[in-house]
């Protein structure tokens, strides 16, 4: 009987979780749709409310942590991997500034809905990624880059990515305990309930995740012969 190699293995468990994720954002949001309602009775402001969760859940961390996946472990050209990277990333930052958008939409305006370290981090966020996606295009899709800057950007490329990749999550997770928080002191949901442990898993998805997906960038890849970086005199043969 065959195996699943460890890194496959990782793969599946990685968009496993995602689906799981995936799966409680979309309950959350539209079977308990009372709790996003706003003080506004508008059933738009009620559609961007719920619309929040899902943007910024689904859109931006779960296809921003596919696209990382993506591009360290899809099979074929490095044209191919860095094409289908630099599109998901496109929609991921697209899902994120519509996702905020939705909260600045309101008649409150802009500054009633910065108050809290959740929409501090949330910009700051949306902003370093975007800057990130731009100088990803920059220096690693356009075909006039010098090879010597790629190759001084990408360390930096990397290690920004996942910190913004992780920035991300731990961004969610004070919008979701903030949410809940909201929720409870008010007594609109009970500390025990369905829509609470809903809330906690999703919290607990993402933790889990963003430790797989982090793991799957990290860990080193099968070399083959045609892979090797070869060195001579101190010169790249490839």
């Amino acid at each position: 009987m065959a195996t699943l190699s460890p890194s496959l293995s990782l793969l599946l468990f990685a968009r496993l979780s995602a689906l799981i994720v995936a799966v409680l954002v979309l309950i959350w949001a539209l079977v308990f749709k009372t709790s996003f309602i706003p003080r506004s009775p508008s059933q738009e402001d009620l559609i961007y409310a719920v619309l929040h969760p899902i943007c910024m859940v689904i859109g931006f961390i779960l296809i921003s942590g596919e696209a990382i996946l993506v591009h360290r472990w899809l099979p074929g050209s490095r044209n191919l991997k860095k094409s289908v990277h630099l599109c998901l990333q496109g929609v991921a930052l697209a899902s994120g500034i519509f996702g905020i958008w939705t909260k600045f939409h309101s008649q409150d305006g802009v500054v009633a809905n910065f108050y809290s370290l959740h929409s501090w981090m949330g910009l700051i966020c949306v902003s370093l990624f975007g800057f990130q996606w731009l100088m990803g295009f920059l220096s690693f899709w356009h075909k006039g880059e010098v090879r010597a800057i790629r190759v001084r950007i990408l360390p930096w490329h990397v290690f920004v990515g996942l910190y913004t990749y992780g920035l991300a999550v731990v961004t969610a997770e004070t919008g979701l305990l903030e949410k809940l928080t909201f929720l409870q002191t008010n007594g609109n949901v009970l500390k025990y309930c369905r829509e609470s442990m809903i809330v906690n898993s999703i919290g607990l998805g993402l933790a889990l995740l963003s430790g797989i997906v982090i793991l799957a960038a990290a860990s080193p890849k099968h070399q083959t012969p045609q892979t090797k970086v070869i060195y001579s005199n101190g010169k790249h043969l490839s």
